[in-house]
């Protein structure tokens, strides 16, 4: 390892002692409810499987998962906690140690010692050999993970935001895809509006229900040439895969590219304002459809997406949304052909069998643009996750190695006390 000055090089089991959890059943915890977290093996929730009216850690630890999937899996615990015997734990056995700092720290190397031969292990004698770098100063330790940690709140607030966006999302679909929207703009209601039973549900009384063969002008099939394995350049041709086409949108960057030699048909070019769905893959990829809303360049449609081109008058963004939602999707899933788990396929015939609710072109209009926006906000916080992510890896790989130094910051603060 490079040495960096007031860095120190030191093994795990010579700052920390090192124990294991323990048995921890579904039982005991459905048996002794209580307000203290049982962490276990899992990465979701931070690993909390439950709680218990008991704790067997208390203070700042850092835990890991020993077995399974998620061996490696390194997390920072503050305060009351139990962990099951899947989770090994750490407690500094010096002042001078920043359990945070420790647990981004190991967070970058435990991975590397997980052992896969079998079920992935990173067993505690392993661990306790694991060696690192860190800062003398506890201080800066401290300083270094206060910023990771400032990160890692902005990434979870945002994520929060995510999730919340798309339960308002789902309810928002569900109410305009089947009641719409009123002269006034208002979503309609069976106490103020009249309803109509149809062959995909209860529909206001002005709406139709009809097969996509009345209202697409054609469907395109793509082109299936040998590509290169790698994307293409932005200046280069690319043929879609079907992993282009996401319930979240279009994802221009998901091609192969499309060998030189071969000269692209331009027919195929895919469009701004182009519906693509997908016709052959795994069951869950079938069907799955969007609307293109960016300006794109060579980029060509597969033969695995259909190109749906709708009559002038309709809006085609409301169908994306009709055809995305619960009742069209429940019924195609009727029509595909194949093995679901391995390959299942939907023809021309089949797409154009499909029902959707057909509402006014205006209102049409005006339950897309309601969902854009949406749908918009959602991608919003979508990029600033994204960045998030990127900005706290770079972080983590100029601060955990020294490379960046924070005394700076330090400095700073001490000449303001």
């Amino acid at each position: 390892m490079m040495s960096i000055k007031d860095w120190t090089q030191i093994k795990v089991k010579e700052i920390c002692d090192i124990g294991r959890g323990r048995v921890i059943s579904s039982q005991e915890i459905e048996s002794r409810l209580g307000i203290y977290p049982v962490f276990s093996s899992q990465s979701q929730n931070r690993g909390e499987m439950g709680r218990i009216d008991t704790y067997d850690f208390d203070g700042e630890y850092v835990t890991w998962t020993t077995d399974g999937a998620y061996a490696g899996t390194v997390f920072y615990r503050e305060g009351k906690f139990n962990c099951t015997n899947v989770c090994g734990t750490l407690k500094a056995n010096s002042p001078q140690i920043s359990m945070e700092f420790l647990a981004y720290k190991l967070s970058t190397l435990a991975k590397n010692y997980v052992s896969y031969v079998g079920n992935p292990k990173l067993m505690n004698n392993v661990m306790a050999n694991i060696e690192l770098s860190l800062p003398d100063n506890k201080k800066e330790q401290e300083q270094i993970a206060d910023v990771l940690s400032t990160i890692d709140r902005a990434s979870a607030q945002t994520e929060a935001i995510i999730a919340k966006q798309q339960r308002i999302k789902t309810g928002l679909m569900q109410d305009l895809l089947t009641k719409g929207v009123d002269e006034h703009g208002n979503i309609r209601s069976e106490a103020t509006h009249e309803f109509k039973d149809s062959a995909i549900g209860r529909i206001p009384v002005e709406w139709k229900v009809q097969g996509l063969a009345s209202l697409l002008e054609n469907i395109y099939q793509g082109w299936s040439p040998d590509c290169e394995s790698h994307s293409a350049l932005e200046d280069e041709w690319g043929v879609l895969k079907t992993t282009s086409v996401t319930w979240d949108g279009y994802d221009s960057q998901e091609n192969k590219k499309l060998p030189s030699s071969l000269k692209p048909r331009l027919s195929l070019e895919i469009k701004k304002g182009d519906v693509l769905i997908t016709r052959a893959g795994p069951n869950s990829r079938v069907g799955v459809i969007c609307y293109v809303y960016e300006t794109l360049s060579k980029k060509i449609l597969s033969d695995k997406i259909y190109k749906l081109k709708f009559h002038e008058n309709l809006d085609p963004r409301f169908f994306v949304y009709s055809l995305s939602g619960s009742a069209s999707q429940q019924y195609l899933s009727t029509l595909k052909t194949g093995m679901a788990e391995s390959q299942t396929n939907i023809s021309q015939e089949i797409v154009k069998t499909i029902l959707t609710v057909v509402p006014s072109a205006h209102e049409q209009s005006a339950i897309a643009n309601l969902l854009d926006k949406n749908l918009q906000s959602c991608q919003e916080h979508l990029l600033i996750r994204n960045k998030l992510y990127l900005i706290k890896t770079g972080l983590m790989q100029d601060l955990l190695t020294g490379k960046v130094r924070v005394t700076n910051l330090l400095n700073q603060k001490a000449a303001t006390n």
